[in-house]
């Protein structure tokens, strides 16, 4: 006599930023399946209408972030036997981002904000100049080189208190940034930079509750990278200050 199948109860989030519902399915429950794989089973076999982002689903791009029984997270890199409560998920859309349907989270305020924080290399040199050399094992290009595996999935951005008790705070993948850039030899706009986030926004609005870091997929560290920036944002002004 064949075993009964196993079931998940999976609890999604449908509407849009306007509003909406959770609505439970009963979804197959295999072995080394993956919170991705479950989202994909109720579109394909329950409800063709679920709207969720996905690319690569092997880590690589980030596009599949979601809340996972409130936790954000990589849904390809999830598998359902490390976060499954009593046979119960809650999968909903990115926290802190607006909501363009169901699952898929509006990424346009995050990118806005990295924009907004001087996120971009301003270079110093053309590409008709010889490339110069950098040496990779000084302290300055070590704390460039921390965070440059930052791949924008907007999990520390959803897990950030801060960015959800204030929307314009830019923060920690934005601010990171900064701190890449500022330790980055190549850059020529320290000063831009140190002003772009010491603003009503920027990073001395950071609490240091570390949930960025801890949740980090890529197991970056944008706790200390914003802690770097406030020294130096600290010591920028104490400079101006002095030589005016």
């Amino acid at each position: 006599m064949s075993k009964p199948e196993q079931t998940l109860d999976v609890t999604v989030w449908r509407g849009t930023a306007a509003g909406g519902e959770l609505e439970t399915h009963k979804v197959p429950a295999h072995d080394n399946q993956t919170v991705l794989d479950v989202v994909s089973w109720i579109q394909h076999h329950s409800d063709p209408t679920l709207t969720y982002r996905f690319a690569c689903r092997v880590g690589m791009c980030g596009s599949c972030a979601m809340m996972v029984n409130g936790i954000p997270r990589w849904t390809c890199r999830t598998h359902v036997g490390k976060v499954v409560d009593e046979g119960k998920l809650t999968i909903e859309p990115l926290r802190n981002l607006p909501v363009i349907k169901d699952l898929a989270a509006d990424m346009d305020a995050f990118f806005d904000k990295w924009v907004a924080a001087e996120g971009l290399h301003h270079p110093t040199q053309s590409r008709q100049d010889p490339i110069e050399p950098i040496d990779a094992t000084t302290p300055a290009r070590k704390q460039a080189n921390a965070g440059i595996e930052c791949i924008n999935c907007a999990v520390c951005y959803a897990a950030c208190d801060t960015v959800a008790g204030n929307p314009e705070y830019l923060g920690p993948a934005a601010l990171q940034r900064a701190w890449t850039l500022l330790n980055d030899t190549r850059d020529g706009a320290r000063a831009t930079i140190l002003d772009a986030v010491s603003g009503a926004g920027g990073c001395h609005n950071c609490h240091s509750m570390g949930s960025c870091t801890q949740y980090c997929p890529n197991e970056l560290d944008p706790m200390s990278a914003i802690a770097g920036v406030k020294r130096e944002t600290v010591r920028h002004a104490l400079l101006r200050r002095k030589d005016a």
